[in-house]
């Protein structure tokens, strides 16, 4: 028997260790591209932000130019050379593919672009030709309003042609972020197709393995119970054919309550053994779920946060075309979404609350925070200050909370939801009470969905491991309770 306990045990962690690997693969995968892109995306918005300020520059030179060339006065006290200066290398960058700034950006270009760089060059040249002569101090008035009509002749033409580069960078900025959006999809169906394929090839097997196990636990204990009813045949044949042999019959039968007794430990080690590895599994997901919070909390969170704090210096930015602004504004509406979503998802994953204040606290955060987000009323009733109690205990009631709570949601069509926790020095009491449509406990496995039943077994398995008792009650049209009672004696932290 320990033989075959040992061999289903490297069976079923190679299986698991081999679909949590692929997993663990494709998540990491993921969160690599979407970091790349969205640092390439940052240096896109930043060319773009530059190529707009080219028409403006060009604008303002000119009219400099003409007040130079006119002689009037202006409130504009730019210096002329430092303006020109900025123009002249920011046009030269742009064009060679690499911005200098507060740090290099590099400036994607397709074919089109760099056509449309090539075309505009001359134009270029000849308009900062003449702004150069017209900011030469050796210069005529004459040559300075010769090279006037020049700017003025080309102005117009530079400045269309700058703008339908500006457009032309912000539509294959669009595009790439649409490619990532198409990547995105691709990532997510091959991590479905992986799923799929780990149910098909690796849980299905050991499904069937496990079954398989069962068949001949259940015709070993077969072959026992027809021994043993053998050997009940025989003491009393036995005992009625020759009464010399009672002792050897008492014998018998105490060697036979020793193998009633033996496979009676037996079952009860196997049930043993079925806790520790549903403790294990439910340990295991709990790891797991502090791991991706905290992944999510200081790997994606800490990068939303600073694009967040990136989009709002850029605020301050004057945007010259309106849809450009509007788009900016829903640009910064969606990141704060993103990082309310995470730190959301973080916090269902787990509750930084629950190791910080205990139970009765989280549980009204949870409660608030479940009322905010359906809408629907949910109380807290109870100490919130109550003595702690060991962590593992904490997280399985608060699983149980948190499992009842969404059933109560998803399937009970409550308005109102009450979590009652009562604690004391011996027994603890958490219920979650709904006034929904309730339901019929003998028949729920027949009558209600997959999910629903999923989440009352997960219930049970926690409730078993804490040594407690798990009570559902509900009628139909009545609503549900959810009662766990726990004996707390010596769970104290």
């Amino acid at each position: 028997m320990k033989q075959l306990d040992q061999q289903v045990a490297r069976r079923l962690t190679r299986f698991y260790v081999m679909a949590l690997t692929a997993i663990a693969v494709l998540s990491i995968s993921g969160l690599v591209f979407i970091r790349s892109t969205l640092s390439n995306h940052y240096d896109d918005s930043r060319v773009v932000n530059v190529t707009g300020r080219q028409r403006m520059l060009s604008q303002r030179l000119t009219k400099l130019a003409l007040l130079r060339t006119t002689g009037l006065s202006a409130a504009d006290t730019v210096s002329f050379d430092s303006l020109l200066h900025t123009w002249y290398q920011t046009h030269i960058q742009l064009r060679n593919g690499l911005l200098k700034m507060e740090k290099d950006y590099s400036v994607r270009k397709s074919s089109q672009l760099s056509g449309m760089f090539a075309r505009i060059e001359p134009v270029f040249q000849s308009i900062y030709q003449s702004f150069s002569r017209i900011n030469n101090p050796k210069t005529t008035l004459a040559e300075k309003k010769e090279a006037l009509q020049v700017i003025l002749r080309n102005e117009l033409s530079f400045v269309q042609q700058m703008n339908d580069i500006v457009f032309q960078f912000d539509t294959e900025s669009f595009e790439r972020v649409q490619s990532l959006e198409r990547i995105e999809w691709l990532l997510t169906i091959a991590t479905l197709l992986t799923i799929l394929a780990e149910a098909l090839f690796i849980f299905r097997p050991v499904v069937g393995y496990t079954k398989n196990i069962v068949r001949r636990l259940a015709r070993s204990e077969n072959a026992l119970q027809l021994v043993n009813r053998q050997m009940e045949i025989t003491n009393h044949e036995l005992e009625a054919t020759n009464q010399n042999l009672a002792a050897s019959n008492r014998k018998l039968v105490a060697t036979q309550q020793e193998l009633i007794r033996t496979t009676e430990e037996k079952y009860q080690l196997q049930i043993a053994e079925e806790n520790i590895r549903s403790a294990a599994l439910l340990e295991g997901q709990e790891e797991e779920r502090r791991r991706f919070a905290r992944e999510l909390h200081d790997g994606i969170g800490q990068m939303l946060t600073g694009l967040k704090l990136h989009a709002e210096k850029m605020k301050t930015i004057t945007f010259p075309d309106e849809k450009q602004r509007l788009r900016f504004d829903e640009l910064c509406k969606l990141i704060y979404e993103i990082i309310q979503t995470t730190r959301q998802i973080s916090h269902n994953l787990m509750p930084s609350v629950l190791g910080d204040f205990g139970l009765g606290a989280t549980l009204q955060y949870l409660a608030e925070q479940t009322a905010r987000s359906s809408g629907i009323d949910v109380l807290f009733e109870g100490d919130r200050d109550a003595n702690r109690l060991t962590p593992a205990m904490e997280i399985g009631l608060y699983r149980i909370a948190q499992e009842a709570l969404n059933n109560a949601i998803k399937y009970a069509g409550a308005q109102t939801i009450r979590i009652h926790l009562q604690q004391n020095s011996r027994k603890l009491e958490l219920a979650v009470i709904d006034d929904g449509k309730g339901f019929q406990v003998k028949s729920v496995q027949k009558e209600q969905e997959v999910p629903t039943i999923n989440g009352i077994e997960n219930m049970r398995t926690r409730t078993r491991l804490l040594n407690g008792t798990l009570t559902i009650t509900s009628k139909p049209k009545k609503g549900t309770k959810v009662l766990v009672s726990i004996n707390v004696a010596g769970n104290l932290h």
